[in-house]
């Protein structure tokens, strides 16, 4: 669209009511009647809502200039998309396959540090994939800690973040294994290729960043809704997620997913049981029928590999409740009693399912 047909659009309001429009029609994503109608489920639709947009407008209105990027955070205790890891840091910036960037920072003492290139977003049309990607375990680190990364569509020696022509975001996923020992990498982004200033505001950028924010919301409100629903097909059970699904929606390819639905009755567990393979990290986690992990913060609805409790043969036992029972890796459902959940496995050798099973809380084995 031509600076001066958006300028119009502005000046007309247009821009702003076509915002306002597709927002008003993403909340049939909540309403739909495939979803739950329950007042939990409702209010926590319409909140997701508030959450996304939130997080939508900062990538595509305040921090959209490729020419001048800032690494921010979109998902976090409180605006949450997709089964958000709870032992995640995650961090996104608009960049662009035309220009090269310089990421420099410290490694910190994370556990996995993971930087993907990809093109498009929920709700945008046309591609959405991953363009490049490059993992801390990779990384050429000074002795002091400090490393530089160039992100650029042509090879580049030392660290280097391939892009594509159309590459338009960077994602920073930092995950921890042990929250209260370890500290995050320090990382800024720039722009090497010109002044390093930002764009001058224009009609043309408020309007396509009204459209793309509102495009977002819609789009992963209805993406993650349709995945729910197709979970439920197969409800406390977890089988593995499709990669290229997984790859699609920008997941770390890294990462084998097991995305599923649960659903309780009063005085149920659900029983999930595996032997962790080796690998870098490995959790589990409570979701809401929105994906958005379950409040965090202030209740145990997720486990990992450092924090779970074992038996002799190195397996290990998730009980899934709504009341503690007493037992080893209690997840609590936080006053749901359905919702997603999900298992993952980072850098594994194998990729065994887990094992569930419904039973009475008062038969669990205490021991």
């Amino acid at each position: 669209m031509s600076e001066d047909s958006a300028k119009q659009r502005l000046m007309k309001g247009t821009s702003w009511e076509e915002f306002c429009d597709t927002l008003k029609m993403a909340g049939q994503t909540i309403l739909n009647e495939n979803a739950p109608d329950d007042p939990l489920t409702r209010a926590e639709g319409f909140r997701y809502l508030s959450r996304i947009t939130r997080a939508a407008i900062e990538a595509f209105v305040e921090y959209s200039d490729p020419l001048a990027p800032v690494l921010f955070r979109p998902v976090h205790e409180t605006a949450k998309m997709g089964a958000d890891n709870p032992d995640n840091y995650y961090q996104w910036a608009s960049v662009s396959g035309k220009h090269v960037y310089r990421i420099t920072g410290s490694r910190g003492t994370i556990h996995y540090l993971g930087m993907g290139t990809y093109a498009g977003n929920y709700g945008s049309g046309g591609r959405s994939a991953k363009t490049g990607y490059l993992e801390g375990k990779s990384l050429q680190i000074e002795a002091d800690g400090s490393f530089e990364i160039i992100l650029s569509c042509e090879k580049q020696s030392g660290n280097w973040l391939p892009m594509e022509p159309d590459t338009s975001s960077l994602i920073v996923r930092q995950m921890f294994l042990d929250r209260q020992a370890e500290t995050i990498a320090d990382l800024k982004i720039e722009r090497i290729d010109g002044s390093g200033k930002p764009s001058q505001l224009t009609p043309e950028a408020i309007d396509q960043g009204l459209g793309s924010a509102s495009r977002l919301v819609a789009g992963a409100a209805a993406i993650f809704a349709n995945w729910a629903k197709d979970f439920q097909n197969h409800t406390n059970q977890l089988p593995e997620f499709d990669q290229n699904t997984s790859l699609a929606a920008h997941g770390d390819p890294n990462i084998c997913y097991f995305h599923s639905y649960w659903k309780l009755d009063k005085g149920e567990a659900l029983i999930i049981e595996a032997a962790p393979p080796k690998c870098d990290y490995w959790n589990f986690q409570l979701n809401n029928h929105w994906m958005e992990s379950l409040d965090y913060r202030h209740f145990n609805i997720a486990i990992n590999k450092h924090s779970a409790s074992y038996r002799d043969d190195g397996s290990v036992r998730i009980v899934v409740a709504d009341q503690d029972p007493g037992v080893d890796n209690w997840i609590d459902t936080n006053g749901h009693m359905f919702g997603t959940m999900c298992f993952r496995w980072v850098r594994a050798e194998a990729h065994p399912q887990p094992k569930t099973r419904v039973v009475k809380v008062k038969e669990l084995d205490k021991s």
